[in-house]
């Protein structure tokens, strides 16, 4: 089994939709980003990729690329995700931490996991999603942004 540790951070601005695992959140403010700044689906593409030693999602997909600009985030998973079974790994379990202020995100958190279990082809019992407040400290408690921390567990076929 391997280990992998995904972390991403995005800032919110006007004008954008707020989206996570592929899940339009209404909100006033969306995240700052080349592709559709889907701050959750980066984290666990990170985890996964550093599970395998893969480097990181910014090599992969870079953000000079016209090719990602405005991308489904769940597409490049499932690109990660097709280069992991290429390497012969599957998923066993992943957890993660969304830290926003607002909005509030826990009506919207089953179908965040439907919609990553469906990508990433695994059970939903092996995948969670978790929300918490940075309890007004930082640029999240200020509300200028959200950070997800993921983690993975990976294993050979």
């Amino acid at each position: 089994m391997k280990i992998g540790f995904g972390y991403d951070s995005h800032r919110f601005i006007e004008d954008r939709p707020l989206i996570l695992a592929g899940v339009h959140i209404p909100s006033e403010k969306g995240l700052a980003g080349h592709s559709d700044a889907d701050v959750l689906v980066h984290a666990i593409c990170d985890a996964i990729l550093g599970a395998m030693g893969a480097d990181d999602i910014g090599c992969h997909f870079q953000d000079t690329d016209p090719l990602y600009k405005n991308i489904s985030s769940m597409i490049l998973l499932d690109k990660v995700r097709s280069l992991m079974i290429k390497n012969g790994y599957k998923i066993s379990n992943i957890d993660t931490t969304i830290v926003l202020e607002s909005p509030k995100i826990r009506p919207f958190v089953p179908e965040m996991a439907q919609n990553l279990a469906q990508v990433l082809h695994i059970a939903g019992k092996d995948l969670n999603i978790k929300a918490k407040t940075n309890e007004g400290m930082g640029f999240i408690g200020r509300n200028e942004g959200i950070a997800v921390f993921a983690v993975v567990i990976i294993e050979k076929v």
